[in-house]
């Protein structure tokens, strides 16, 4: 298949610039790939739309601090984007993405101020780099007071501006447990803990998995035919508990494509999932016969990204291709601060 084949035009100002007041007041297309039939909701009427027999499964990764700007000798800016830790999330050294990365070579040391830097030890690819902080406080505590959230590219801020306490708190879920992700899994960015206890309290179960999300997520498709395309490995995991709870579930209720690649990277042929951890490069796209995810919400992607071709996959892209035109004369709100979708 064509990538051109899954590119659709976006007017620039439906990209969200900043998150909605209230996250469960977005709005929410639910769409039937039964009947074809597109409604629109508000999120926070989402508690109604599940029902006896489903199970609910969030990614509780939470989104670190990872983007820092340093200084050069010369006195350019530098940002540093930090990809993965090399040893654990106390570990000073980094892949990361340096930018602009011209002229820095492995040696190149790049200040903080105050005593704190980072030099340049090797490069990995034309992309990323391996660094290693020198920091007087743990590495942590250095992250929380230097750091900003990392938000994708289309969202704009002032480069080397004071970071913003509201996108640290609003560019990520309520309930982000495990620090390790590089970008949000935005589909949970609607949940309130109210939202979250509404659910519970009606009998369906809230079950949880681990996916790091990696900057891969914001990697374009470039080859022409979207087989050829090859995804970043993943770190994830899944414990007993939400392994049992989801195989006594009857419908599987995924929030986002993180926990849909989760679920589906390790659903054998009759839809059982066992808690394992390890590494996914899932790669979803039309044609792919989904084991275990029966209901997805998520928000509106960017053309041609395999996020839009993952649910295309759950949708059907003549369906999928409907609602964003609808989505789009309606006005909602595009990307990771905008609205949402709950695919049926």
């Amino acid at each position: 298949m064509k990538l051109q084949d899954f590119d659709y035009t976006l007017p620039e100002e439906l990209i969200a610039q900043s998150p909605a007041p209230d996250r469960d007041r977005s709005r929410m297309m639910v769409v039937d790939r039964g009947t074809g039939r597109l409604q629109v909701r508000i999120f926070r009427e989402f508690p109604e739309l599940l029902r006896r027999g489903d199970v609910l499964v969030l990614n509780d990764s939470k989104v670190i601090p990872a983007r820092l700007f340093a200084r050069k000798t010369t006195g350019a800016a530098v940002e540093i984007l930090l990809l993965k830790s090399r040893e654990g999330a106390s570990s000073t050294r980094w892949e990361a993405l340096l930018r602009p990365a011209k002229r820095i070579k492995a040696g190149t040391t790049l200040s903080f101020g105050g005593g704190a830097g980072v030099r340049v030890l090797e490069r990995v690819n034309d992309r990323k780099w391996v660094v290693e902080f020198h920091v007087d406080e743990p590495f942590e505590s250095f992250l929380r007071r230097r750091g900003q959230a990392p938000l994708p590219p289309y969202i704009r801020r002032p480069k080397e501006s004071t970071p913003s306490p509201d996108d640290l708190a609003r560019y990520q879920t309520v309930y982000a447990k495990r620090p390790g992700s590089v970008a949000a899994p935005t589909a949970g960015l609607h949940f309130t803990e109210a939202i979250l206890e509404r659910i519970r309290e009606s009998g369906i179960p809230v079950a949880t998995v681990t996916l790091h999300v990696g900057y891969g997520t914001f990697t374009p498709v470039e080859a022409e035919q979207i087989e050829d395309h090859t995804m970043d490995e993943e770190y994830f995991e899944i414990g007993a508990e939400t392994a049992e709870t989801i195989n006594s579930a009857g419908r599987v209720v995924a929030v986002g494509t993180t926990s849909t690649r989760v679920l589906e990277s390790i659903a054998d042929e009759g839809g059982r999932i066992r808690p394992t951890s390890g590494s996914t490069g899932l790669y979803i796209y039309p044609g792919y016969r989904f084991r275990r995810v029966g209901a997805l919400l998520t928000n509106f992607h960017l053309p041609k990204s395999s996020l839009f071709l993952l649910v295309c996959a759950f949708g059907g892209r003549e369906l999928m291709f409907s609602a964003y035109e609808r989505a789009i004369a309606e006005k909602y709100r595009f990307y990771s601060y905008g609205d949402c979708m709950l695919i049926v």
